[in-house]
């Protein structure tokens, strides 16, 4: 099968840790890799954001990057990105145009928007229809919910994200909560998949090189993007109750920003992290990592007593996978995708969002029960070894895109024209044309 992946943002190739720069790649990358190793042949198409990127690159074996051009050649925030979304539509339209792929994979709801336009200027042209299936990674309803006024996102994706859901012929969603989202933005159950993201445990396993700690320190660790809503500072404000608690024996390492480890103090989030821990008195007890190659990630996640993840909200939530498969115990917030991955009580501990007592509290329970700690260790490895290997992930989206490529393809009614000349104002009203959705079989 050929198989192309649309991640407009998130580059399989970027270095983690950036404001846009975390899961999505990541799991883009590994899915790619995955779906190549089960014989089909991947192409990913990203936008070029640096003028030095060739246009393709051999990444892995049956894996080809391609990147597309749009505006100038240098990194976008992802929610400024809605005007170049024509240029990368016109862009992908031409590659299918020559080399047309069997089914299309779209990541976050922008990709979603160019994957339609693309496929359907292919059918205009008298071509096949190619089907598209829909990840949306993060949806702009919750982020809402939780960001308020904070929210960056586009105004128009109020109404595109739906449209895009209502439009596709399948969604993957990636835990269980993310399906009664869709439903309440009018996406039918009936073309929603539930497929998590997945680890590499020939990468993440318990045994293998581990960072040094000094003999009297031990270390938590959060690791992924350092921005507000990832909850960073709910960690630090539990570090300094661990520390009145009698625990100034414990430091916390931050994985993650936009530049490596010494150069963290220009990083603006490390700064503002920075400035939390002097204002609870915890900064000799906060390390600043940065950017890590993920090949290393695992020696350090080995190396700490507990991985902590508290965001206000998570679609999913990697690091703690990552985290489990190593071996170590994790304390998650009690939201979204985490309630799937994360077993309270069994291969973690739940706590409530944004409850910092709560954190510090699981946290401390764990520092005193070592034997409880390798336990939820065990457990976790074992949990994802049995259900979140990247070849399960890559067998069960295989299985998605059979059944639409399966199904018979009708004539579509074109949707929204995604014009250079005007992307806001083709976007503005997706409702006045709907594509008509192939009917999934049981």
């Amino acid at each position: 099968m050929r198989i192309a992946l649309v991640s407009e943002h998130a580059s399989p190739l970027a270095a983690l840790g950036g404001v846009d720069a975390g899961g999505q790649n990541v799991h883009v990358a590994a899915l790619a890799c995955a779906l190549a190793r089960l014989g089909h042949t991947v192409t990913v198409y990203t936008r070029r954001d640096d003028d030095s990127l060739p246009d393709r690159v051999d990444a892995a074996p049956g894996v080809e990057v391609v990147h597309l051009n749009a505006g100038s050649p240098v990194p976008v925030p992802k929610d400024d990105l809605l005007p170049y979304l024509p240029e990368l539509a016109a862009g992908l339209a031409a590659e299918w145009a020559r080399t047309a792929p069997d089914v299309v994979h779209a990541h976050f709801w922008m990709s979603g928007l160019i994957c339609i336009s693309a496929v359907q200027t292919v059918a205009d042209a008298g071509r096949p229809r190619i089907p598209v299936v829909q990840t949306f990674h993060a949806l702009g309803t919750v982020k809402r919910r939780y960001q308020g006024p904070d929210d960056t996102s586009p105004r128009e994706r109020r109404t595109l994200e739906p449209w895009v859901g209502q439009t596709v012929d399948a969604i993957i969603a990636t835990c269980s909560d993310e399906v009664t989202e869709l439903s309440a933005m009018g996406v039918a159950p009936s073309t929603v998949s539930v497929v998590p993201c997945g680890v590499d445990l020939s990468l993440f396993r318990p045994d293998g090189p581990r960072e040094q700690v000094p003999a009297t320190r031990t270390r938590l660790a959060v690791v992924g993007r350092l921005v507000p809503r990832k909850g960073v500072e709910l960690v630090i404000a539990a570090l300094a109750l661990l520390r009145d608690a009698g625990r100034d024996d414990v430091d916390l390492l931050i994985v993650g920003g936009g530049r490596p480890q010494d150069a963290m103090h220009e990083d603006p989030d490390g700064v503002r992290l920075l400035g939390v821990a002097a204002e609870h008195g915890v900064s000799g007890q906060v390390i600043l990592r940065g950017q890590v190659p993920q090949a290393e990630l695992p020696a350090i996640l080995r190396s700490v007593a507990v991985v902590v993840c508290a965001p206000w909200y998570e679609p999913f939530g990697i690091t703690p996978l990552e985290a489990m498969a190593c071996g170590v115990p994790v304390v998650v917030a009690k939201v979204g995708g985490l309630t799937d991955s994360v077993v309270d009580g069994v291969t973690g501990i739940h706590v409530p969002s944004r409850d910092v007592p709560a954190i510090a509290g699981a946290v401390r329970s764990l520092l005193e029960d070592p034997d409880r700690a390798a336990a939820l260790g065990q457990a976790g490895r074992a949990r994802v070894a049995n259900g979140y290997s990247w070849d399960r992930i890559a067998a069960a989206t295989v299985d998605v895109y059979r059944t639409v490529l399966s199904a018979q393809v009708p004539n579509v009614t074109p949707g929204p024209t995604v014009t250079p000349a005007a992307p806001a104002a083709a976007f503005a009203a997706p409702q006045a044309s709907v594509v008509t959705r192939r009917e999934r079989r049981p």
